[in-house]
């Protein structure tokens, strides 16, 4: 298993739509494995293939706690067929090396998608648990969204990038979302009753 590359912020490969897998070959099998150890090299929870400039369908995620045993799901051709609630998520990513902002996040998905032995399967992740964010966050890494196009305080984050010596924000891609946004607030007041 090799340790690969992450690209960051600014590579073009970020911004791509990436393209169906249509064969789970030795090289996918390979590239998902490798993907599995940068992974875990980077201390990571997800990782999309096309943060290692691979432009496939294909994420992996580890939501186990440090002390439980490592548990990888591997998404390939994933499809969020339900989202739901809308809650505050305080998000990083390896492409973002130290960049943390707060942003825009549905409570509870389902997705289905296909393993590494080609068998379909459908997961739900609910009430804002770390697997459904990260279902999100990686699924946006195949449709050429960054967790940046969802920050609920584009000045805060444009600081934050800046600071790290990134570009800011990409107003072409930043998504106002105000149902979420209205969502959250509703959240946040009925919690402080």
């Amino acid at each position: 298993m090799s340790i690969l590359k992450v690209r960051v912020y600014g590579d073009e490969v970020l911004r791509k739509k990436a393209k169906e897998v249509n064969k789970i070959s030795k090289k996918i099998q390979i590239l998902v494995e490798n993907m599995i150890a940068t992974l875990y090299a980077y201390n990571g929870v997800g990782l999309a293939a096309p943060q290692v400039g691979e432009s496939l369908r294909i994420f992996v995620i580890d939501v186990s706690e440090a002390n439980q045993p490592k548990n990888p799901i591997i998404f390939i051709n994933p499809k969020i067929i339900q989202k739901s609630g809308a809650i505050n998520s305080y998000e990083g990513c390896l492409s973002f090396p130290e960049v943390y902002t707060d942003v825009r996040r549905y409570k509870n998905v389902k997705v289905k998608a296909t393993n590494l032995q080609g068998k379909p399967f459908t997961i739900e992740a609910k009430d804002g648990e770390l697997l459904a964010i990260a279902i999100q966050h990686e699924f946006d890494h195949l449709e050429g969204k960054l967790f940046v196009d969802h920050a609920r305080n584009r000045f805060a984050t444009d600081e934050a990038l800046i600071s790290h010596k990134l570009n800011p924000i990409d107003m072409n891609y930043f998504m106002e979302e105000n149902d979420l946004e209205e969502e959250i607030a509703k959240e946040s007041e009925t919690k402080n009753e």
